[in-house]
């Protein structure tokens, strides 16, 4: 293994990103219980080794409401909008086209505790879930599970799984209610709003979501930004569908 091991996103994002996005990468074994064929894979660039979750397109099980082969590229788009926010949810999360087994994402693996989760929060992390359900909100998340939510060795707050985002139709399924009826805190609103006119103004912003969305589906990523801004409220779950995932945890 290389000398320096790339854990979290504390490191520099862009130094990350590019070994991601170039280095070799090696087999170290398959996440078993999902399901969606997922690996675990080293990748080493220089001095600097990573390991991250690969997710291959081929391995996606076909489902009756997303495009096919698309969800891999929704990972990607994930991490995108939750660094033009500004919040850093998702660790850093690239699209290959050359993974082991083809196309697929590649994202940072977070070392955590896999037991510590949504269901069992203290109060203290549980009040630093607001950002959560706004970006979940914003992204249409249709699988938001309670061991999506993790923290890395030094408490970072990290999301993971954004596979069945982004849907045109509401899609909406969480765990995270706890701030139905809320106000929308002032700077989470404000980096809202300044998220949704980066939609219409920045080039490079764009540009990396069409390569990953279809047109309809930023249309409607900036739709929904601007209904959380005029509700200014978080929403109560819905009641003409499931607002929860299953299994939830």
């Amino acid at each position: 293994m290389a000398d320096t091991l790339i854990r979290t996103t504390r490191m520099e994002t862009e130094t990350t990103l590019t070994a991601m996005q170039h280095a070799p990468l090696t087999l170290k074994g398959e996440f078993v219980w999902g399901s969606n064929h997922t690996f675990l894979v080293e990748g080493t660039a220089g001095p600097t080794s990573f390991l991250a979750v690969y997710k291959p397109t081929r391995g996606e099980r076909p489902l009756w409401d997303f495009p096919e082969a698309s969800l891999a590229k929704r990972e990607a788009a994930a991490y995108i909008v939750s660094q033009a926010l500004g919040w850093e949810l998702v660790p850093p999360t690239v699209y290959r086209p050359d993974g082991p087994f083809g196309a697929g994402s590649l994202q940072l693996f977070i070392d955590h505790d896999p037991e510590y989760h949504y269901f069992n929060l203290n109060e203290e992390d549980r009040q630093r879930l607001r950002p959560v359900a706004l970006f979940d909100l914003l992204v249409n998340n249709a699988d938001r599970k309670g061991s999506h939510i993790i923290f890395d060795t030094d408490h970072h707050l990290w999301l993971i799984d954004h596979g069945i985002c982004f849907h045109i139709e509401p899609k909406l399924r969480t765990v995270i209610w706890d701030f139905a009826g809320e106000k929308l805190p002032a700077p989470l609103a404000a980096d809202l709003e300044a998220f949704q006119q980066r939609l219409g103004q920045d080039a490079n912003l764009m540009t990396a979501l069409q390569s990953l969305l279809e047109a309809e589906e930023i249309t409607a990523l900036s739709a929904r930004a601007a209904r959380l801004l005029k509700r200014g409220k978080f929403p109560n779950p819905p009641t003409n569908q499931r607002p929860v995932p299953w299994p939830p945890i």
